[in-house]
């Protein structure tokens, strides 16, 4: 892939593209290609956190949200007061087919604006590709997928960068706008508001099974692919000021991120948590990831339970997902309640 803008950029007028499709391409499993899947795949969050310190202390007045609560994306207001917002997002496979990898790592990729309460206006390929073992007509798949998420939220993609990787990846770097005064924060949860979560639980679960058994679930696919844009503007509408998307390190893992940085505790009612076909069925077959149980030992010391919750329970809560949805601080109309903040510190599942 070229390092270089593209010479035809996307744009929000442009056709969806289509999946390739191509008899020659050879059928290749992704997902044995990589030691883990997705964002199940991401360095564990107490690791993370020792050695991101490493870059606490810079002070800069234009910094609006930086490193200090681990939000999704970085702030920095700009002449004129707009808010620009940064991030990157890039896994190893988490679907065996190349076209929906690209479009589930765009769609993560650009969940982190939207959890910020932002616009993406432009994205950028991040590729790891073993040229030698992998043919190139499969990169072409997995950034034509990529390109077809980014052209529904209509965004362009311009450019990136690749490296020759033993292990594939792929991913992208955004950048977006936003409203300063309106961001959705990782230490602006209060007590007294309910917690809302915009897709249901149980994708690490599926992508672990079908990593194991070929078998595809078209619903974790398709949560995967959908954008979370509406769901944030939703939040925004209904007055939310705090929000976080679930992704690697599980529900309970990024509700603790929000309710340190925020100073508050929270109750999640494990009845109320919404799941997607099969992933009950997945996790009653063990097919849970190295990634999920370490998020649980993770928020483990910070963690009550109430009567009848069991550990399937606190792993379904646990699960790393990928490409997951909101959980917000506040109603938003059209989705489900699944607890509410609390004064004091900690997480309780009911």
């Amino acid at each position: 892939m070229s390092d270089s803008p593209a010479d035809d950029p996307a744009t929000s007028d442009a056709p969806i593209t289509p999946a390739p499709t191509s008899a020659a391409i050879p059928t290749i499993r992704l997902t044995t290609m990589a030691h883990g899947g997705g964002c199940a795949s991401k360095i564990p969050p107490g690791e993370l956190e020792e050695v991101v310190g490493a870059l606490a202390g810079q002070q800069y007045e234009q910094v609006i949200v930086g490193l200090d609560d681990g939000d999704d994306a970085a702030a920095v207001r700009i002449a004129g007061g707009t808010a620009v917002l940064s991030t990157a997002d890039f896994f190893t496979p988490v679907v065996d087919d190349a076209y929906d990898w690209g479009r589930i790592a765009a769609a993560n990729a650009l969940s982190d604006i939207y959890a910020m309460g932002g616009d993406p206006v432009v994205a950028i390929n991040l590729v790891g590709w073993p040229r030698g073992v992998l043919p190139l007509e499969l990169l072409r798949e997995v950034l034509a997928g990529g390109l077809a998420i980014a052209q529904e939220a209509g965004v362009p993609v311009i450019g990136g960068h690749s490296v020759d990787d033993p292990e594939p990846k792929y991913g992208m770097a955004v950048t977006g706008t936003a409203d300063p005064d309106r961001l959705l924060r990782n230490d602006a949860a209060r007590p007294g508001l309910p917690l809302t979560l915009t897709k249901p639980l149980g994708v690490g679960l599926l992508n672990n099974r079908m990593k194991s058994t070929a078998e595809v679930s078209a619903a974790a696919i398709e949560t995967m692919t959908t954008l979370n844009r509406d769901a944030a503007r939703a939040a925004l509408d209904a007055g939310a000021r705090a929000a976080t998307d679930v992704t690697g390190f599980g529900l309970l893992g990024h509700l603790h991120k929000m309710t340190r940085a925020s100073g508050v505790g929270a109750v999640v009612d494990r009845s109320a948590v919404p799941l997607i076909d099969g992933a009950a069925e997945a996790l009653r077959d063990g097919y849970v990831s190295g990634g999920t149980r370490r998020n649980l030992d993770w928020v483990r010391d910070h963690l009550q339970t109430g009567p009848g919750i069991t550990e399937d329970d606190l792993l379904l809560l646990a699960d790393a997902q990928t490409s997951g949805g909101l959980l917000v601080v506040g109603e938003v109309p059209g989705h489900p309640i699944v607890g509410e903040i609390v004064a004091g510190s900690g997480l309780e599942v009911r």
